[in-house]
């Protein structure tokens, strides 16, 4: 059973960078298009951004330009740096794929506060 692991999340001020990563169990991870979510306090989870298995990405509009994600196949991880981050940011943090095929892990918190 693949198991996700989520990593890297902090308190962080205003205009702060962190770097996510999501440890991926099992020697299938690159075949699979990828995906960071978040959810904050009261809300549901949203999509955040997408990395396809050939390294292509798309973004949420609210992180566009500030976040990256990549992957590193050799390493079954699937990373999310985020730099310039606001309050809004501050959400917990869980990756999957698009379709949440797997079961969800604990995720990592962000808190973006001064």
């Amino acid at each position: 059973q693949v198991q996700l692991v989520e990593s890297g999340g902090g308190l962080v001020q205003p205009g702060g960078s962190l770097r996510l990563s999501c440890a991926v169990s099992g020697s299938i991870f690159r075949m699979y298009n990828m995906a960071w979510y978040r959810q904050a306090p009261g809300n549901q989870r949203e999509w955040v951004a997408t990395i396809t298995s050939s390294g292509s990405t798309n973004y949420a509009a609210s992180v566009k330009g500030r976040f990256t994600i990549s992957r590193d196949d050799a390493k079954n991880t699937v990373y999310l740096q985020m730099s310039s981050l606001k309050p809004e940011d501050t959400a917990v943090y869980y990756c999957n794929t698009p379709s949440g095929l797997f079961k969800w892990g604990q995720g990592t918190q962000v808190t973006v506060s001064s």
